[in-house]
């Protein structure tokens, strides 16, 4: 599987918003959204507090991709929508980490937040350049 260059995890680590365009599942006009970034060191993902009820995770789904503009560069990336819960419910504490005690991470055995249903690892589609 295709992996981000270390600038790009570092990038990741660092800024606090990014921009995520995605294109329109029904108009096909190109949709900057301002969201918030994580990383675990080796893999990066992005959610959507409200769910997957919104445009952009909606045309993510959809078009199965999207331009980061992430630490000066922008990238196109694919992304793999997170469906195991434990792996939801981790980055929910990389996003605590990061963006404060105002997330809240479900517990095991517990219903997933609206976020946790919501989480994309984003991959590099190409070289990640």
């Amino acid at each position: 599987m295709d992996r981000f260059p270390k600038a790009v995890i570092d990038a990741a680590a660092k800024e606090r918003e990014v921009t995520l365009i995605t294109t329109g599942r029904k108009s096909g006009k190109r949709r900057p959204v301002t969201i918030w970034i994580a990383t675990d060191g080796e893999r990066v993902y992005i959610r959507s507090g409200e769910g997957l009820g919104r445009d952009w995770p909606q045309n993510l789904l959809a078009r199965g991709e999207a331009m980061l503009r992430l630490g000066g560069q922008t990238i196109k990336v694919k992304p793999r929508l997170v469906s195991d819960a434990d792996e939801a419910r981790a980055t929910s504490h990389l996003v605590r980490e990061k963006y404060g005690s105002y997330v809240k991470p479900s517990k095991p055995g517990e219903q997933l937040t609206k976020g946790e249903k919501a989480v994309f690892e984003l991959i590099p589609d190409g070289d990640g350049q």
